[in-house]
């Protein structure tokens, strides 16, 4: 059989039900071999290959599947990079092909920059930016690299791996009973429990803390242990925060928020007193702990369990106790101990209760109004994306999630133009409504995605927080460059175009948001695509925000000093 058929009944066979791409001369032959396959994998071309990328996160965060993308070589290649970087940053397993020359047109190691046509090292570029990525110049080899490629994206730390393939490869016949495959190796980190000295590790520090707090991540998602984690916190009884990538995780009694420079105050003050913090699956970047890294939780006995040993490299305190291992591990050997142990912490409980009674409201705006609201009518059991900018930060601070409602971010990377295009992915994987939330600067960088929507009739509820700005970016000019507002806003330079006008022209439906008494359930009826414009008629900010340096407690505006060291002292 051809190559390319094979790659395609490959996918099929791993339960695979959609990709995403865009044509090109390099993978004619893969384009032709899904066309055979329709009925059993759909292959959606999207406009711009970053949101064939993006698409293929989407499809991943929503499935738990691998995402797989496809572009021809050169400048269709280069521009996955973008979402490949994504999956790289948020551990998300996918799979990128890329065409590629013909063998006999390949450079090699001619000293010229290029010998045949569209020509471009892909695998060099990536090579950072992957968990594995190759070059494939034997067909026969073709089963044995998707069989590693596969393994590598979804052993320990997730991510994604790109295939090379020339186009020669691709239209070459192979003998499936003849080709080589690989054997998954066995990952010690993939543990039903902690060991015995980690659990007692644990265990010994329960019993010793008074102030205990959970810091749940992104590594919960994941590993797909959500309904794990929650468990966990309701048998153990102990306040929990996440980071902002993982505020889906924990909708109960004991979730007080998510932590860092824009996170909710009563996060950052519980943690700031806490006696014990216990992470997993959380990076504890700058923007979870502050610049000074002493500052964060100074009076805690801090235990990290993270997947990836690298992580733990980069340490907030010194005598920190770093534990390798899976997030499911860790939670079952938590839920062991809960179970095992005698632990009452409902002083602590209701001190931090008492914070998020004092503390409640004191950041609410406008557009926080406007996201509470609109995800109050939001049903249950749909996929929410966010684009990257203030109306991220709005959405994490405000939007209360159901039980079953996913959240997904483009958060190590943070690429404006994401919301849309995984939006797509996350509708083709999961068959429903999504919900994608951008602002009016980063919808415009993948909106020839409003064309895929609108050809395939895709059940997503475009919501655009309009407010004619950069907010984020012009929010730091007034901060640190006396307003001087370039590139920011209209009169620097900035603009947006007619959303409705643009709804029409794409053959969407249009809805306009004025003020908070325009938000009713009626605005997202139906299973039709919609653009819902969101209009925010003056200066926005992202409130609280922590300036540079300080604890994460003490986040602007300022708490009056009186209120904030009365919390300090509880």
């Amino acid at each position: 059989m051809k190559a390319s058929d094979y790659l395609v009944e490959y996918l099929i066979k791993k339960g695979i039900t959609d990709v995403f791409g865009y044509p090109g001369g390099m993978v004619t032959h893969l384009m032709d071999s899904f066309s055979k396959y329709s009925k059993q994998i759909e292959s959606h071309v999207t406009y711009h290959e970053q949101g064939a990328s993006f698409a293929a996160c989407g499809y991943a965060q929503a499935t738990g599947k691998m995402g797989v993308a496809y572009a021809t070589s050169g400048p269709g290649a280069t521009n996955l990079i973008t979402g490949i970087c994504n999956a790289y940053f948020d551990s998300i397993p996918a799979l990128f092909i890329t065409g590629q020359v013909n063998t006999f047109e390949s450079k090699d190691n001619l000293n010229v920059r290029q010998r045949g046509f569209q020509e471009t090292d892909i695998v060099s570029m990536v090579s950072s930016v992957t968990k594995y990525a190759i070059r494939i110049t034997d067909a026969q080899d073709l089963k044995f690299y998707l069989d590693y490629a596969f393994y590598m994206a979804q052993e320990g730390r997730k991510g994604p791996v790109l295939l090379d393939i020339p186009m020669n490869v691709f239209r070459a016949e192979v003998n499936p009973d003849e080709m080589r495959g690989y054997a998954e190796e066995i990952n010690d980190t993939y543990k039903e429990y902690l060991t015995e000295k980690e659990e007692d590790i644990l265990r010994q520090a329960l019993i010793s803390a008074k102030r205990p707090v959970l810091l749940l991540g992104q590594g919960i998602k994941s590993a797909g242990v959500i309904e794990l984690a929650r468990q966990m916190v309701e048998e153990l009884k102990i306040p929990s925060v996440s980071t902002m990538l993982s505020i889906d995780v924990i909708g109960s009694e004991w979730n007080f928020g998510f932590i860092g420079a824009y996170g909710e105050r009563t996060a950052n003050f519980i943690v700031a007193k806490s006696d014990l913090l216990i992470t997993i699956g959380a990076r504890l970047d700058v923007r979870q702990v502050g610049a000074r890294r002493e500052n964060f939780a100074p009076g805690a006995k801090l235990i990290r369990i993270d997947i990836d040993a690298g992580e733990l490299e980069y340490r907030v305190q010194q005598e920190e106790i770093g534990i390798v291992a899976d997030a499911g591990a860790a939670l079952r050997s938590l839920q062991q101990i809960a179970k095992q142990q005698e632990l009452n912490y409902e002083n602590w409980v209701s001190t931090c209760c008492f914070i998020q009674k004092k503390l409640q409201g004191i950041d609410k705006r406008i557009p926080n109004e406007l996201i509470e609201r609109l995800g109050n009518i939001i049903p249950d059991e749909v996929v929410i994306t966010t684009d990257v900018g203030q109306n991220q930060v709005w959405v994490a601070q405000s939007l209360r999630t159901k039980r079953n409602q996913k959240v997904l971010f483009s958060g190590g990377h943070g690429a404006m133009g994401y919301s849309l295009p995984a939006a797509i992915g996350c509708a083709c994987g999961s068959g429903q409504t999504v919900y994608s939330f951008n602002g009016d600067g980063g919808v415009q960088m993948n909106i020839q995605e409003l064309q895929t929507i609108a050809r395939d009739r895709l059940p997503i509820k475009i919501v655009i927080l309009n407010n004619y700005a950069l907010g984020m970016i012009r929010h730091f000019q007034e901060m640190y460059f006396q307003d001087n507002y370039t590139q920011t806003v209209a009169d620097g330079g900035y603009t947006v175009p007619d959303f409705e006008k643009l709804a029409h022209a794409y053959g969407i439906d249009y809805k306009k948001i004025r003020d908070v008494s325009d938000i009713k359930a009626e605005i997202f009826e139906g299973n039709e695509p919609a653009i819902i414009e969101v209009m925010i008629n003056e200066k926005t900010y992202v409130f609280p925000k922590l300036e540079f340096g300080k604890p994460n407690q003490d986040q602007e505006p300022l708490l009056d000093r009186e209120l904030y060291s009365s919390l300090m002292e509880l």
